[in-house]
Order: C-alpha cells, then sequence, then structure tokens
C-alpha cells in the first residue's frame, strides 16, 4: 500500500502548492463492494497524505467540494492468480488512480501487489446486506478510471457525470450502516432524482432500509424494482446461502426469513414478462471440481422447485444448470462472508 501510494503521490503532475484532494471510497475491483481493507487502506491513504503530502488537503466527498473540480483519488483492491491463468486466487492488485476534474484527465497512478495473508476483504454491512448483484454502469465507470484510463488519458465522462450522485450515495450507505434507517432512504431518494442517480446500489439500498424499518409493502416493491432491473440487463444475482456440500439453505433463520419473499418476487416478475429463464447454480472454489459442479447444478434445480410453487406452469420454461466455480468473482475459496458472492443463484432470461 505505502509503494503503490508513494508513486500515486510522488510522481503526480499537478501545479500549486494547494491541491483539493476528494477520496472516492476505494471498492473491491471484482464485486464493487467496499470491504474491511478497503476502508483501512483509505484511512491509511489519508493518514499518509498528512503526514507526508502536505500539499494535498483531504476534503469530504461531497456535491460541495466536487463543484469546485478537485483531484479525486480512486483505487481497487482485487484478488488476482499472481502467475496469470485460471488458478486460484493467490495474491492482491492494488490500483490507485489520482483523477483531476478541471483537466479532466489521470494525472498519476500508483499500482502494487500483496500476498492474501491478513487482508480482511469482508465486505462493509450495507454490501454484506445487499440480497442481489448486477452489473452496475457506475461501478464499471469507476474500475476503468482506475484501472483502465492510462496515465494522461481522459476520465471517463459515465464516471464524472455521476460524482455528484455517488456522494449521496456514499452518505446513504455511512447512514445506513450508522443504523440511521430513514436518513439513509432519504439520501437514497434524493441520489436517485438527479443525472446519473439511477443506480443499482440505490435500488438495493432503498431495499435494505425500508425492510430496516419494517416496511414490508415497500420492501417488496423495492425488492421487485431489483428483479426487474437485474431482468431486464440479463444478470440478477440473488445471493442464497447453503449448508457446504448440500443443497439446504443454512441454518440462521434471520438470514434465510426473506428468501420466500425473494423467490415469490422473482416468480412474478417473470412470469409477468413471459420470460423463459436459465437458474444457474455457482459454488466457490473449496472441494473437488467434479463434485462443485454436481452442486450447482442441484442447487439451481432445488431454487427451480420452488419457483415452480409460485408458478406451476412456468416449469416447461425454466431450466437449471451450474457453473461450479468455473465463474468465480472473488475466488478465494475463503467459504465465508468475503466470498458469498461465489455461492450465488443466477437468473438469467434465455430465449424461449
Amino acid at each position: 500500500m505505502q509503494r503503490a501510494a508513494s508513486d500515486l503521490f510522488g510522481k503526480a503532475n499537478l501545479r500549486g502548492d494547494r491541491v483539493e484532494l476528494v477520496i472516492d471510497p476505494l471498492i473491491d475491483g471484482a464485486s464493487g463492494a467496499q470491504s474491511a481493507a478497503t476502508r483501512a487502506m483509505q484511512k491509511t491513504l489519508t493518514e499518509m497524505v498528512q503526514a507526508a503530502y502536505p500539499r494535498f488537503v483531504v476534503q469530504p466527498f461531497s456535491a460541495e467540494v466536487l463543484a469546485r473540480d478537485p483531484v479525486v483519488l480512486v483505487g481497487t483492491l482485487t484478488a488476482i492468480t499472481n502467475q496469470g491463468g485460471d488458478g486460484p486466487r493467490d495474491a492482491y492488485r492494488i490500483c490507485l488512480t489520482l483523477a483531476d476534474l478541471k483537466s479532466r484527465t489521470v494525472v498519476s497512478k500508483g499500482v502494487a501487489r500483496s500476498t492474501l495473508d491478513n487482508v480482511d476483504v469482508t465486505p462493509t454491512q450495507y454490501y454484506r446486506d445487499s440480497p442481489v448483484w448486477a452489473k452496475d454502469q457506475a461501478t464499471d465507470a469507476y474500475v476503468k478510471t482506475c484501472q483502465g484510463t492510462p496515465l494522461g488519458g481522459t476520465i471517463d465522462p459515465a464516471y464524472v457525470d455521476r460524482l455528484t450522485a455517488n456522494a449521496l450515495i456514499n452518505d446513504a450507505i455511512v447512514e445506513y450502516e450508522s443504523q440511521r434507517f430513514r436518513e439513509a432512504l432519504a439520501f437514497y431518494r434524493t441520489a436517485r432524482r438527479l443525472p446519473g442517480g439511477d443506480q443499482h446500489r440505490v435500488r438495493i439500498g432503498t431495499y435494505l432500509a425500508n425492510a430496516k424499518l419494517g416496511r414490508r409493502d415497500d420492501s417488496v416493491e423495492a425488492f421487485g424494482d431489483m428483479v426487474d432491473y437485474g431482468l431486464s440487463t440479463d444478470q440478477l444475482m440473488v445471493k442464497l446461502l447453503f449448508r457446504p456440500g448440500t443443497t439446504q439453505f443454512i441454518d440462521n433463520p434471520q438470514t434465510t426469513e426473506p428468501y420466500p419473499m425473494w423467490l415469490s418476487q422473482i416468480a412474478t416478475r417473470v412470469r409477468q414478462k413471459g420470460a423463459c429463464l436459465e437458474i444457474v447454480g455457482h459454488t466457490s472454489r473449496t472441494g473437488m471440481p467434479h463434485l462443485n459442479e454436481r452442486l450447482s447444478v442441484m442447487r439451481a434445480q432445488f431454487i427451480m422447485d420452488l419457483l415452480t410453487t409460485g408458478m406451476p406452469d412456468g416449469r416447461s420454461r425454466m431450466i437449471a444448470t451450474g457453473r461450479g466455480f468455473k465463474e468465480n468473482l472473488v475466488g478465494t475459496g475463503k467459504d465465508d462472508a468475503s466470498d458469498a458472492l461465489d455461492r450465488r443463484v443466477e437468473f438469467k432470461v434465455v430465449g424461449c
């Protein structure tokens, strides 16, 4: 982290004795989630700037500061296979980028690698509570700005256009994780009305806040909104947690209590669209490949059976398949909250 940060700030091509800097919260490069590790990295970066690079003045990530076109720091932490190929993820790649909003260009980059040891990638509460995952244009633009834009290159406009909304969404996540759910919901609603604010993170946050406030009808409608979005983009991935090596849900009523509502909403929205569905099971890397592939198919079949209780006429429009661990998003094989996305069930609209 220190090596990447030293390159980033030491080689920054910026004029002036005082540079306003805001940090757009660092994320996991594969899932888009914030984690204990990315939060710790952000804290370390702030402390390093204050101690060693006084020309950079760290300011809050807010609409007011963004209006002054500061320099924005973005960063990703991504699990990789150190030697390349499709083997187990055995290292992390750290990417840090400074994006100058005045010139709309990337003015510095810092890259380094680390081992997996002592890196806590457990998602923060909002991302841990999130029931679904879907590719989000805002997250894609963030990752592209950090990883895909070369030094001197133009910042992705899709990232810049969403920055003000992103600041409000970040405020909403902070409020949610502080258990101020009404305040979080207000931020999500405001963000969604802004240009670039119609993001999947807002849909997720709206569902979570309503659920925490006990507003059942609103939370059901918000979950249905997430399902509609996922089906329209052909990428609805739901975190349904199973007991290891089985097709039965984990023994945690607090976690599994909303599962019937989730599946009911998926069945309802699929039926309303008259869609055909491929249900795809996934597993983490732990265990033998052929056993994981079989288990992933069996889990998908189990979910298909549950869905047909809500739409018995829909069995002929569904198929169950499995990928084992071939399409892991995280790929560390830790089998805990940090790689829960690898044990997801995916719902894909397919041709009938």
